[in-house]
């Protein structure tokens, strides 16, 4: 087996999800371009294993590792973008700067001319 198909693959798929993590402002985008980024990783691992006739398999069993702690952070991300959408109303990864409680978030374009006149 070639080596450079799947090497390849995974730096592609590697670069799609780094520049989903750098470009996107959605953070459910931003938690799947993780994913995407340790899919590379597993593909990697996969790979690997099979070019160098391991047989012990240590990238097969690295690889189901990664996939278990993956659907640990991708359940536990995804709880927390749902709880920060509830309180402040959005998931806009710049809005969420300051996370203390009571802490209302930074007016966008379109909220600061609603507020000046609700206060004028």
């Amino acid at each position: 087996m070639h080596l450079a198909y799947p090497a390849v693959l995974a730096a592609l798929l590697f670069c799609t999800g780094l520049y989903g993590v750098l470009a996107r402002r959605n953070a459910v985008l931003v938690l799947m371009s993780v994913e995407l980024m340790l899919n590379a990783v597993n593909l990697n691992l996969v790979a690997f294993d099979v070019w160098l006739r391991d047989a012990l398999h240590a990238g097969q069993a690295l690889t189901l590792f990664t996939i278990a702690i993956a659907a640990a952070e991708i359940g536990i991300g995804l709880a927390i973008v749902l709880m920060v959408y509830r309180n402040r109303g959005t998931s806009d990864v710049d809005r969420l700067r300051d996370t203390a409680e009571g802490n209302e978030p930074a007016p966008g374009p379109d909220q600061s001319s609603v507020r000046s006149e609700v206060t004028a």
